[in-house]
């Protein structure tokens, strides 16, 4: 495992030690990877994936955008938001997943309060 990889676990693992996903607030957890980016929203107590989005559904394949900018991740921000109210979920916990918290994962974050997400 690289460094930065390694330093990326260390900040997450301190987030996780304060937030944690309950069935009245699940967390919506962020990755992102040189290519693509992916949200989940989880309830931790349940130990269960309520709603899942990624530049990889194929509901977003068809925009000939990539995975890597701010305007795929807005996107993602868009479709989590909406999978989950269709699960009634309206509030959430934000886990940035150990990255900072700009570029696209702001944007995905921005996105998901706009698709009426409370965090």
């Amino acid at each position: 495992m690289d460094r930065k990889h390694e330093l990326r676990q260390r900040r997450h693992y301190r987030l996780r030690r304060r937030l944690a996903g309950t069935t009245e607030r699940p967390r919506l957890a962020v990755f992102r990877s040189l290519n693509h980016i992916y949200a989940q929203v989880i309830d931790d107590s349940a130990g269960r994936t309520l709603a899942a989005a990624s530049t990889l559904d194929t509901s977003l394949k068809g925009e000939g955008k990539t995975g890597g900018n701010i305007a795929a991740a807005q996107q993602v921000g868009r479709l989590i938001a909406e999978r989950a109210k269709e699960k009634g979920v309206s509030r959430v916990v934000f886990d940035r997943g150990g990255f900072k918290y700009h570029g696209r994962v702001r944007s995905l974050a921005d996105a998901a309060r706009e698709g009426g997400l409370e965090f």
